[in-house]
């Protein structure tokens, strides 16, 4: 594997920079060969609405549906909406009342479960091809596939393994697949995105060579992996549209504009990538944390979202204890509701607008813990003194930070005593009752409150239905 410094110096020019790359594939020759490519990445087109299309022997290519929560109102987002309605204009996570009125449309409510096992059923069709250890699954219906060691295993070339897979997907699920084909794992994600989801043949392929004649002058940038509007606006004010343009931003600008980010920017500009599936697969974060957030249906008052608040670090403190584990710090993070201007006086108008929109607050311990009645007491703490009790609130999210597994941590002096002791044994109580009868066989009484959540995410997966 090369390394950063081994084969580009990052504060060299951009002519440099060129050399180097040329360099570099150099050595990579033997994967330059267009039937030699040794990396893919396969996607599912529009999963969820081909999963219930397939359900219901429908052809999504032919069939307007859509997969939104008909109980969550016209202002739902679509998860997923068929290739027939993109093809009349409708965009992909669109809200319901956004889709033209007269187009007729099946509207499906999401099973999130159900996708979760189509996801693993076709994961397993990967494996009857290659190796685990060469597949790198990058969300529910998007692997990386390393496929270097199949084509001479099978005698076949790269578009072709790519194809016995889509056939095999589709054979087996009744879905559609679609692959790119690349040098490394960025092409062979660009060649997904960009080629292959915009031609018939479901199939996308780029060398180097290719890269610098298809993509090298694509636009928008928003198009790119990895560049959000955000990254994309900062580029614009330096007169960059392109990745072309990215290579001729000096590398002292880029740095400060992006910090370490600028490396994977300036290299992906470039079609280069560091990034390998075994290095993936190697890697360990320096630091673990749970995260427990949540969009609210609708605006709620300081004291009902306190409530909530509540629910989800009761959540939070149980699965801290099932995964084994203890934290020193807890972080609380609130959106409060936009306001609009007009609903309010001038006087609160001016004193409205000059406060943050997001608060953003954290406490950190000198010791680590499991203890529920201890990170309560901070979150209440925290809560009491930070949360603006005149504001409406949209979003809470909280997040224990610095885990670590109990069998490293030694009882504290706050933790020793027969209180903590008995609140260990319930925690360990109520997750066993949970698992045997349900997550809603045992709540506290603050769930049982009208505007409580905690039920309804009970019986949801990544905040649908399951």
């Amino acid at each position: 594997m090369f390394t950063l410094a081994g084969y580009i110096p990052f504060n060299a020019t951009s002519q440099a920079h060129a050399k180097a790359t040329q360099g570099l594939y150099a050595q990579k020759a033997a994967y330059e060969h267009i039937d030699a490519l040794p990396y893919m990445c396969i996607d599912l087109k529009t999963f969820y609405a081909s999963v219930e299309c397939a359900d219901r022997g429908l052809n999504p290519f032919t069939t307007n549906l859509v997969v939104a929560d008909p109980d969550r109102g016209e202002g739902t987002i679509c998860l997923a909406v068929t290739p027939a309605l993109k093809a009349q204009g409708v965009r992909n996570r669109c809200r319901v009342y956004e889709i033209p009125k007269d187009i007729t449309y099946l509207k499906v409510k999401p099973r999130m479960q159900h996708y979760v096992d189509v996801s693993a059923r076709i994961r397993s069709i990967y494996e009857q091809f290659c190796a685990p250890c060469d597949i790198f699954p990058y969300s529910i219906d998007e692997c990386f596939i390393y496929i270097a060691p199949y084509i001479k295993r099978y005698n076949m070339s790269s578009q072709q393994i790519a194809q016995m897979l889509i056939d095999a997907v589709y054979e087996q699920e009744h879905i559609c697949a679609t692959a790119g084909i690349g040098s490394n794992m960025f092409l062979a994600k660009i060649a997904m995105d960009i080629i292959a989801k915009h031609n018939n043949a479901h199939m996308g392929i780029l060398t180097k060579t290719l890269f610098y004649r298809d993509i090298w002058h694509h636009r928008p940038l928003t198009d790119i992996w990895g560049i959000g509007s955000s990254t994309a606006q900062k580029l614009a004010r330096y007169g960059v549209f392109d990745l072309h343009g990215v290579c001729g931003i000096p590398n002292e600008i880029m740095l400060r504009e992006f910090g370490i980010g600028a490396h994977t920017l300036i290299h992906h500009a470039w079609g280069l990538d560091l990034c390998t599936i075994t290095s993936i697969k190697a890697y360990k974060p320096q630091h673990q944390s749970i995260s427990n957030g949540q969009v609210l249906m609708r605006d709620y008052s300081e004291a009902e979202a306190k409530s909530i608040c509540k629910e989800m670090i009761y959540d939070s403190c149980l699965r801290l204890i099932e995964e084994r584990n203890t934290c020193s710090c807890i972080t609380l993070e609130v959106m409060y509701t936009n306001t609009p201007l007009a609903q309010i006086n001038s006087i609160d108008s001016v004193y409205l607008k000059n406060r943050q929109h997001t608060l953003h607050c954290s406490h950190t311990l000198s010791y680590h813990t499991a203890s529920r009645s201890i990170l309560e007491q901070i979150l209440d703490t925290l809560w009491d003194t930070r949360v603006d009790k005149d504001r409406l609130i949209r979003k809470i999210c909280i997040t224990l930070g610095n885990l670590k597994p109990q069998a490293q941590v030694t009882p504290t002096l706050f933790e020793g005593d027969e209180s903590h002791t008995n609140e260990y044994k319930l925690a360990h109580a109520t997750l066993a009752v949970k698992h045997k009868y349900g997550k809603n066989s045992l709540l506290r009484g603050t769930s049982l409150l009208p505007h409580a959540t905690g039920r309804q995410r009970n019986q949801q997966i990544g905040g649908h239905h399951a």
